[in-house]
C-alpha cells in the first residue's frame, strides 16, 4: 500500500542483495587481480626463461674465446720459439761459413807455401849446373868449328834452362855496383879501395838467385872497404901547418 513503511524483511532483503553485490563485485576484483598477477608472473617467467636461454648461449661462446685466447698464446709462444731456434741457427750457419772460409784460406795458403817450398828446394838443386854452364862459356875458347859447333850446343842447353827457370819466376842478382845487403849478399872477401864508396859491392863469385821474395842463394862478393890511413896521412891530418 502507498505510502506504507516498508517493514523489516523488506530492509533485511535490501541489504541482503546489496551485501551480495558487494561479494561479487569483491569477488570480480579479486578474480582480475589473480589473472594479472598470473599474467605478470608469466611474463617475468618468460624473461627469466629468455635470460636462461642467451646465457646457455653465451657460455659455449665463452669458452670458444677462451680456448682461441689459449690457441693464439700457444702460437705466440711457439713463434717467439721458433723466431730464437732460427736465428741461433743463422749465426751457427755464419760461424760456420766463417770458419769454412779461413779453413780454405789456411788451406790454400799452407798449399801454396808447400808448393813454394818443393819448388824451391827443386831450383836449389839445379843452380849448380847453371854455375858450371856459367864457368864453361867463360873458360872455354872453342879453337876450331868443331869445337864450336859443341859449344853452340851446350850453350843453347843453357839458355833453355835459364828460360825455364825465368817462366817459374827466378831471377838472378846483379849486385856489382850496388850497396852491400846482409839479406842478399854474402861478403867473403873485402878490399879497401877509393874507386868505390866503403860498402859497395866491387865483384861478385857466385851468382845470387832468388824466387820472388825468397832468396834461393845469397850472392858471394866483395865489398870494398875505405883504405886504412898511412902514419904521413895522419900526421898532415893533425898537423894542417906541416
Amino acid at each position: 500500500m502507498a505510502g506504507e513503511i516498508p517493514s523489516t524483511e523488506t530492509k533485511n532483503q535490501e541489504i541482503n542483495e546489496n551485501i551480495q553485490d558487494v561479494q561479487a563485485a569483491v569477488e570480480q576484483n579479486l578474480d582480475l587481480d589473480s589473472s594479472e598477477k598470473i599474467e605478470d608472473n608469466k611474463e617475468v617467467s618468460e624473461d627469466h626463461a629468455s635470460v636462461e636461454t642467451e646465457k646457455q648461449n653465451f657460455e659455449p661462446i665463452s669458452q670458444e674465446i677462451v680456448l682461441l685466447k689459449e690457441a693464439y698464446e700457444s702460437l705466440q709462444t711457439q713463434l717467439e720459439t721458433t723466431k730464437f731456434q732460427l736465428e741461433e741457427k743463422e749465426s751457427q750457419y755464419k760461424r760456420l761459413g766463417a770458419d769454412f772460409d779461413n779453413f780454405r784460406k789456411r788451406t790454400q795458403k799452407e798449399k801454396e807455401e808447400l808448393d813454394t817450398q818443393v819448388k824451391c828446394s827443386t831450383i836449389i838443386e839445379l843452380l849448380p849446373v847453371i854455375d858450371n854452364f856459367d864457368r864453361a862459356r867463360s873458360q872455354i875458347k872453342p879453337a876450331n868449328d868443331g869445337e864450336m859447333a859443341i859449344h853452340k850446343s851446350y850453350q843453347t842447353v843453357y839458355r833453355q834452362m835459364v828460360d825455364s827457370l825465368k817462366k817459374l819466376g827466378v831471377s838472378a842478382m846483379r849486385p856489382e855496383g850496388q850497396e852491400f845487403d846482409p839479406n842478399l849478399h854474402e861478403a867473403v872477401m873485402r878490399e879497401a879501395t877509393t874507386e868505390h864508396p866503403e860498402g859497395t859491392v866491387i865483384e861478385e863469385f857466385v851468382r845470387g838467385y832468388t824466387l820472388g821474395d825468397r832468396v834461393l842463394r845469397h850472392a858471394m862478393v866483395k865489398v870494398a872497404t875505405a883504405p886504412e890511413s898511412t902514419d904521413a896521412e895522419v900526421e898532415n891530418q893533425t898537423d894542417p901547418e906541416s
